[in-house]
């Protein structure tokens, strides 16, 4: 029906061609049937109507009105009219036996034709049903009767066979049941798509009264086809056409007006050569819809913004629509619209739903199951366990350790080639059962049924091996490492989503530990994760209700033993907890960014401490206060911006501030390193190389640090007196120091005979438990009067 409308458009659409010449419609208007007083008109009104005609000469007159039983007076009349060879009338086939219509009696076969249309399922009247045989006998319609009448004898020649009608020379092809945009249409005898003018374009109309009086022009009517019916709308004698539809006007064309168009069609074909319609055979517009169908897969395919999709889908339909409705107007052709338009947009439509439902279930970038599908996966994996049977499902999970910093290096091209070869090793370690997903961004996951724990520890070091072997990343040779965590279910009441946590962990644990192994999930992980949970919620709120207190541990002059300053130090007092140590909560506060908020609150706290104890002891001469600085808060971009400001805030000389940075810190990007180092000592305070000689290698690095001090790492001081390996690492790390113009602070001393080393060392400074451990505030303020009255 869709391509029928589509028909019926491109029908109304064309050019309008002028009425035909050699036709003339006699119309029986509502006004000529009041004037005769009566329906049907008697024979006598018709016989004086066929006398007037006959006088001007038509050549042939074709009556559309029923004369099977005589309406007097004038029944002779009438029936020596009806004799006249160039009269056709007509009869009605009907549908059935009962419902047929005989012609008038009396007439030679040639004179008599069917008025009978073939009306499409959807009431519109598109063909012209031409011709049909009845058992043995050979039947015409009025149309076809008439034009053969007109037509001289060399083109009124007629033959049939099983496709075509013959007329002359000219062919009539018949439809079939799925020409065009029919399907399984009725194809009794043979029919044409009837090439239609708007109603009012057909022939010049005369009416009955117009005849009657002769008020007509004889050249009207001489060598003309004349056809005579009625066009009252209160008979009822109508038909609904392609232009019915029009928002102009709901035509509908009376019988005789459809007669009209049909004699035009035939005659127009056999004398002006019009062409007829044509359509494609099956096979061909079977192809033509697989054409736009592939199109529209096609534009998907290759067309990923949604907006270029859409102009791209809208650019095809109206080149189709366009080359359609040229080759209708020019040729005459009718090829499917609206079916390739449908398959075009229901292909485009269907693989566009299909890309979102990959997308949402399979990595885009290396074809695997994504998160959401490897859970279901693995959910139906742990409904099918054994109720009683020691199989359990494995899960397991691997991480590219660095995987930021070498997409930071390489680029993510690079870290995508990374991704894609690692993934095609795990696939040829992946069991033939097991699925192999990539739950994130660098994560992949694999889970399969094993029979014992040991076959996933064997298959855990096999997924090892082959992921050592180095990568080639653009020809160049690249060793990664890999965080692996294992996770087992042996019961089918686990969750997936539970059991992904599970090896989560592990995989966590593997990468704390920092070895090139795999750990295996055991409960205590489990309430370990809860336990880091509740303290970083609680480190939030203690942030926000400010219960964190500083400690100033004294940093003394070995030479003197006078108190050179303090390192500020931060403690949490914890309202059930009482005094918890940093080693607890520093870690978790790194990692969820805390620290930021809490380093700035502990450097403005500082600051402002060292002010107070200036203004209360200026004697002891400016005092140093040193204040650690985490890798996150080192690393922003504003840094020396918050220092100063916190300076100007707190009125303390930048000369009285020293900050600290672990040597590991330093190392991971040494040169943004120098570069926050040179800004942070524009602002003319002091800056310390903490936990130096850890081993990070910085010693090439080191010269080019504007750092004033070293501060060497507890672990030496603590075994130097002891092991004679770390007292030389101590004095190496002093008098490189030294060479470099850097002060050295040695942590950790404890011991009088570390204190006598480190002197003999040439060391200038020490904290630790041998001068005092960490004081809060007020017992620091204490040492610090017992200081000046040492002094004094």
């Amino acid at each position: 029906m869709l391509e029928l409308a589509v028909f019926d458009q491109m029908t109304r659409s064309r050019p309008d061609r002028g009425p035909d010449p050699r036709l003339l419609i006699v119309e029986i208007t509502e006004a000529d049937i009041r004037a005769q007083g009566r329906w049907p008109l008697s024979d006598q009104t018709l016989a004086d109507l066929i006398a007037t005609l006959q006088s001007y000469h038509p050549r042939v007159i074709g009556l559309d009105i029923y004369r099977d039983i005589p309406f007097p007076p004038g029944q002779e009349a009438l029936r020596q009219q009806l004799q006249s060879p160039n009269l056709v009338t007509i009869t009605g086939l009907g549908v059935s036996t009962d419902s047929a219509v005989p012609p008038p009696p009396g007439l030679d076969p040639d004179q008599v034709g069917f008025n009978d249309f073939v009306i499409d399922p959807d009431g519109i009247l598109r063909r012209n049903f031409m011709f049909t045989m009845l058992g043995e006998e050979e039947l015409y319609s009025f149309a076809l009767q008439l034009s053969r009448q007109y037509l001289q004898p060399e083109n009124s020649s007629l033959s049939a066979d099983a496709d075509a009608l013959t007329l002359g020379q000219t062919k009539f092809l018949a439809l079939t049941s799925e020409a065009g945009g029919y399907t399984d249409m009725s194809d009794a005898g043979y029919q044409i798509l009837l090439n239609y003018r708007s109603a009012d374009r057909v022939a010049r109309r005369v009416t009955l009264s117009q005849v009657l009086d002769q008020k007509l022009k004889p050249e009207w009517i001489e060598d003309r086809v004349v056809l005579i019916g009625a066009t009252a709308p209160s008979l009822k004698d109508f038909f609904y056409t392609p232009y019915s539809l029009t928002a102009a006007s709901s035509q509908v064309m009376p019988g005789v007006v459809v007669h009209a168009q049909m004699v035009s069609q035939i005659l127009s074909s056999v004398l002006d050569h019009q062409p007829l319609y044509w359509y494609w055979p099956d096979w061909a517009e079977a192809l033509w819809i697989w054409v736009w169908a592939f199109l529209g897969g096609s534009l998907v395919w290759h067309l990923r913004r949604s907006a270029w999709l859409g102009l791209a889908l809208l650019a095809a339909v109206a080149g189709l629509t366009a080359t359609g409705w040229l080759i209708f107007l020019l040729t005459n052709g009718w090829i499917p619209l609206a079916a390739p338009a449908l398959a075009l947009l229901l292909t485009s439509v269907g693989l566009v739903t299909y890309q979102v439902f990959h997308h949402s279930f399979y990595d885009a970038l290396l074809g695997l199951p994504n998160r959401s599908l490897f859970v279901v996966q693995l959910q139906k994996a742990l409904r099918g366990l054994p109720v009683k049977s020691t199989d359990a499902i494995a899960v397991f999970l691997l991480d590219v350790n660095h995987f930021k910093a070498i997409n930071e290096s390489f680029g993510h091209q690079l870290g995508n080639q990374l991704l894609i070869q690692a993934a095609a090793r795990l696939k040829i370690c992946q069991p033939a059962q097991g699925t192999l997903a990539r739950i994130g961004g660098d994560e992949f996951s694999l889970q399969y049924r094993v029979e014992t724990q040991q076959q996933a520890l064997d298959l855990a070091q096999h997924l090892q091996q082959m992921l050592a072997t180095p990568f080639e990343l653009n020809r160049s040779p690249l060793t990664v490492t890999f965080s692996m965590g294992i996770a087992f279910a042996q019961s089918s009441t686990h969750s997936a989503e539970n059991l992904i946590q599970d090896a989560h962990r592990a995989m966590s644990r593997a990468r704390v530990l920092k070895a090139e192994c795999y750990e295996v999930f055991n409960p205590k992980m489990r309430s370990e994760a809860v336990r880091q949970f509740q303290l970083e919620a609680e480190l939030r709120r203690a942030i926000e209700r400010q219960e964190f207190v500083l400690y100033y541990q004294p940093i003394i002059a070995l030479q003197t033993r006078q108190l050179a300053g303090f390192e500020a130090l931060v403690r949490w007092q914890h309202p059930q907890r009482g005094l918890i140590s940093p080693a607890e909560f520093i870690g978790p506060a790194e990692e969820t960014g805390l620290i930021v908020p809490l380093g700035l609150w502990i450097l403005r706290q500082a600051c402002q401490q060292m002010y107070d104890w200036h203004q209360a002891f200026p004697q002891l001469g400016p005092l140093i206060i040193s204040v650690n600085l985490s890798p996150r808060q080192f690393n922003q971009s504003d840094l020396t911006q918050q220092v100063a400001q916190v300076l100007a805030d707190c009125h303390l000389e930048s000369c009285s501030l020293k900050l600290e940075l672990t040597e590991s810190t330093a190392m991971e990007n040494v040169s943004s390193t120098i570069e926050q180092l040179l800004k942070l000592k524009a602002l003319n305070l002091k800056l310390s190389l903490d936990d130096f000689g850890t081993g990070y290698s910085s010693l090439s690095y080191l010269h080019h640090f504007p750092t004033d001090t070293l501060k060497v790492d507890r672990s030496f001081v603590n075994r130097m007196v002891e092991t004679q390996g770390d007292s030389d690492i101590v004095g190496t790390i002093i008098a490189l120091g030294h060479k470099l113009g850097m002060d050295v602070i040695a942590e950790g001393v404890e011991t009088e005979e570390q204190c006598v080393q480190l002197q003999t060392f040439g060391c200038q400074y020490g904290q630790g438990y041998l001068f005092s451990k960490p004081l809060p505030a007020h017992t620091a303020a204490a040492f610090i009067a017992q200081q000046v009255t040492q002094l004094s």
